[in-house]
């Protein structure tokens, strides 16, 4: 049987983390997620994902603070996450922000509110090119 299809979602809102976490388990993926950007580079590092799904706009943790631009940066940075895609799900949509998020090494800008279906078929096209032989 074929390994499930896993996802990181970094998330601040919970009520956006829980929408997303539970769409996603409908379509047989398994899900982790992190409230804020240390605990998603903490599991970005000690757990493999297909998809990286990153707020932009993120909490600090105590006196520091890293947003989702400085998480996708740091991912790209090591050899364990750089080939993994990272897609910014966030309420940012200025031109700028797509532009700084792809300078960082997004591969994807998904704007909220998004439709449950954009979602699905970014997972599902991802899911088709990880069993599609090379």
């Amino acid at each position: 049987m074929a390994s499930s299809f896993r996802i990181l979602l970094v998330e601040d809102e919970p009520v956006i983390r829980e929408l997303v976490r539970s769409l996603l388990t409908e379509s047989d993926c398994e899900v982790e997620t992190a409230s804020h950007a240390a605990d998603g580079l903490k599991l970005a590092k000690t757990q493999t994902f297909d998809l990286v799904l990153l707020d932009v706009v993120l909490p600090p943790v105590g006196s520091i603070q890293l947003d989702g631009i400085a998480v996708c940066r740091m991912l790209r940075a090591d050899p364990r996450t750089a080939k993994t895609p990272i897609y910014m799900l966030t309420a940012k949509a200025k031109k700028s922000d797509v532009d700084i998020a792809m300078k960082a090494g997004a591969n994807g800008y998904i704007h909220k509110p998004f439709r449950g279906a954009e979602l699905m078929d970014l997972v599902s096209a991802l899911k088709t090119r990880a069993v599609t032989p090379v």
